[in-house]
Formats: structure tokens, C-alpha cells, sequence
């Protein structure tokens, strides 16, 4: 037969491959045992896995738990980092086959949901809400006009939120929490969207001394923390404050017990972080040498406050050999050179991002891996390991957040 006048009857006459031959329930039985990474690259193989492995069968998978890098500037390049902890390895999540926006920057999640600060145009964006003045610069062509879009990169599906003024993607702090519930908080307002109420972004005043640092939510207590700084410009003084999230409006109060004594003051630039199930709650900072104001740190110390019994407890503390990488001893020493000023006073920042009982350290003077700390339920002093061969940008200063992978909610 001539070359391209039809098909090969031989190879329309082979018997189709034996797992073609398989009951439902048994190929349903053996897709069920890959993890959701390989359940997902195996969807295009053939027409029978991409039908096989529908979404319905893909939710009952576990989700893949990642740590995903942001971006240090707004250009994603189509694609975003991602770091499985259990197989010790780099991943590339594609966006572009599905997300219409050359640039975005990840900012939150939620179990299988990822929420991203995406530049739209005006006829691109969703119907503009009522809004404050705040927002009358949306369209500055310093600050292009952006949204807060909610997708799946697994599923490949996204959604754009309400529209929200350019000055809420620069100042706010976005939250995710259960349901599709989402949080963007400033230092005077918070904003709350939920899918199954109004639609509309509800406005929540914040009755805070200051603005909220680091705020987080604990799913377990269905209440965010943060901190804020109660003291003068020449010294901080942290304090732990929290709001119920059926509360936003007014429900704002400092969480304080006699028995802490001077927990807040030990530490130096604190932060917290979700603990584990949300039933904890972290808080990192470097470890002060002593009281004195321009003390320096010896170390990186992780609190825990169980929200149960509400007590604090030392969750971990940075080994020594691996806080003086972050301080440039190590650098310095395998280049034969002086120690640096500014490691000598170790006031070296460190940037801490994790969640969920995972904590990973960045710093300039790191470059090319992080340090991860894993909370260890027994009540342990945590697991400490290097995480090596980070991708993406040579200062070593890096950013990022856990997020479940999966099925279990589509946009």
C-alpha cells in the first residue's frame, strides 16, 4: 500500500494491551495506588486512563503536600517551583496552558486551591465592586490593575475573584481558609470573601494597636493570629492578638496569660506560622543573646502555643553549625577571609515561610538551598535538614508557602 493512503490494517488488527481487558473495579483498584503526581501525568497517556482518571476518582487520591516558591518579581514565566518534601525533589507547575496571564504571583492556598494576585485589564476583569477610595489608582500605569484569582493548577481550571483596588494587592495580606473563604488584611481593614454568601467582598475594621504581623489562620480554632508591636520606635514589643472568624468585625483581642511572663521578648523580628493540623500555632524569631535592645542572636528559635491547653513550649532550635551559614562563618571560612561585621553582630536576617508544621529558612548569604525544620508531633525538638539544588534566582533570598495539591476542590 502506498504511504499515506490509509492505515495499516496490521496495526489496526492488534489486540489492544491487556489492561484494556481489566474490570472496572480492578483498574480502578490499581489507579487508586499511585500517587496523585503520577496519577495526573498518566491522565494523557491514553484515551482510557484520561477517562479512567476523572476528577471524581482523582479526589480520592491524598494530596500532594508542596512547598511553592514565589516569585521575587511579578513575571512567573508560565511556570512556579515547587519542592515535595517525601521524595526530595523539584517540581515545575505549568500555568500557562490554562491560566490566560503572563504575570502572577502566588500568594496563599488552601487544600487543592491556590490563590494568585493576577494584572488584568478592565475589560478582562470581573464586574468592579463598590470600593473605597483607596482603589482609585487601579488603573496608574505604576500600579496596573490586578485580581485575585483562585485556581487549581493540577485541574487546570481558574476562577477570577471580585475585583479589588491595586492598593489591596500592595499592602494586603491574603489568608485561605476552609470553604473558599478568603482574607485580605491591611493595617486598618480586612476584607472576607465567601463563595456561598453574597459574592461581594465584605469591609471589617481592625481595632489592632498596630499593623497585624505575619497573620495567619488556624484552621483547628477557625480564628486568625497575628502579632502587632505595642511598644515605642526605639524598642518593640510584641503581642499575640486573634479573631474568630465568624467575628471579623470587632472580634479582634489580645491573647495573653500571666504564666507566659516574657515569651515576646526573648525573641528578635517574630513571626508566626500555622503548626500542624492547625492545632498550634508557631511562632520563629532569632533568639536574643540577652535583653539588651541591640542584642545580638545567637540562634533561630521556634516556639510552639498549643491552642489547646494554651501553653508555650520550645518546638526547636536551629543547630549552631547551621545558624552560622546563615551569618556568613561558613562562607567566610571556606574562602580563608575576616569574619563579616554583620555576622560578627549576628543581627543576619532570615526569611521563615512554611505552614502546616513545616518551616522553611532563607538568606542572601545561603544561596542555592534552604534550611527546613519538620515539627515532630511526639513533642520532640523537630527534624533539621538542608534542602539543596533550590531553582530560580542567584541571591538566595527566597519566598513561599505550603500547598496541598489535589482534587478535593475545583474552582
Amino acid at each position: 500500500m502506498a504511504a499515506g493512503s490509509g492505515p495499516d490494517p496490521a496495526a489496526e488488527a492488534q489486540p489492544p494491551p491487556p489492561i484494556h481487558h481489566l474490570p472496572p473495579d480492578a483498574l480502578h483498584n490499581v489507579l487508586l495506588r499511585l500517587q496523585l503526581r503520577d496519577a495526573v501525568v498518566c491522565r494523557p497517556v491514553s484515551r482510557l486512563f484520561h477517562e479512567t482518571l476523572s476528577p471524581q476518582l482523582l479526589a480520592l487520591l491524598p494530596t500532594l503536600r508542596l512547598l511553592l516558591l514565589r516569585h521575587p518579581r511579578p513575571d512567573g514565566g508560565g511556570c512556579l517551583h515547587a519542592f515535595d518534601p517525601a521524595r526530595r525533589t523539584w517540581l515545575r507547575l505549568p500555568f500557562a496552558h490554562f491560566l490566560p496571564y503572563q504575570s502572577f504571583s502566588p500568594v496563599a492556598s488552601s487544600t487543592s486551591l491556590l490563590y494568585l494576585w493576577v494584572e488584568t485589564s478592565s475589560s478582562t476583569s470581573p464586574l468592579a465592586l463598590p470600593s473605597t477610595s483607596s482603589s482609585a489608582s487601579a488603573a496608574s500605569p505604576a500600579h496596573p490593575p490586578k485580581s485575585l484569582a483562585v485556581c487549581n493548577p493540577f485541574a487546570g481550571t481558574y476562577r477570577l475573584l471580585p475585583q479589588l483596588g491595586s492598593a489591596w494587592a500592595r499592602h494586603g495580606t491574603v489568608l485561605a481558609g476552609p470553604g473558599g473563604t478568603v482574607l485580605v488584611l491591611t493595617e486598618l481593614a480586612a476584607l472576607s470573601y465567601t463563595p456561598s454568601g453574597s459574592g461581594k467582598w465584605m469591609k471589617h475594621p481592625l481595632s489592632l494597636p498596630s499593623k497585624p504581623r505575619s497573620p495567619i489562620l488556624a484552621s483547628a480554632a477557625a480564628a486568625v493570629f497575628a502579632l502587632c508591636d505595642v511598644g515605642t520606635p526605639w524598642r518593640s514589643q510584641w503581642k499575640l492578638f486573634s479573631c474568630p472568624l465568624a467575628m471579623l468585625t470587632g472580634g479582634w483581642a489580645p491573647v495573653e496569660r500571666a504564666a507566659w511572663g516574657d515569651v515576646f521578648e526573648v525573641l528578635k523580628r517574630p513571626r508566626l506560622l500555622a503548626g500542624a493540623g492547625g492545632r498550634r500555632v508557631l511562632m520563629i524569631g532569632g533568639l536574643r543573646s540577652s535583653f539588651a535592645m541591640d542584642a545580638p542572636c545567637s540562634t533561630v528559635l521556634i516556639l510552639r502555643l498549643d491552642l489547646a491547653t494554651m501553653e508555650w513550649d520550645e518546638a526547636g532550635r536551629m543547630p549552631p553549625n547551621m545558624y552560622r551559614c546563615f551569618t556568613g562563618l561558613c562562607e567566610a571560612a571556606s574562602q580563608g577571609n575576616a569574619m563579616p561585621a554583620a555576622a560578627a553582630g549576628g543581627n543576619n536576617k532570615v526569611k521563615v515561610f512554611g505552614g502546616d508544621g513545616k518551616v522553611w529558612f532563607a538568606g542572601k548569604r545561603v544561596r542555592g538551598k534552604l534550611a527546613m525544620w519538620e515539627e515532630d508531633e511526639m513533642g520532640s525538638g523537630g527534624k533539621w535538614d538542608w534542602v539543596d539544588g533550590v531553582p530560580g534566582y542567584g541571591d538566595g533570598v527566597y519566598r513561599g508557602f505550603v500547598f496541598d495539591g489535589g482534587f478535593t476542590a475545583i474552582p
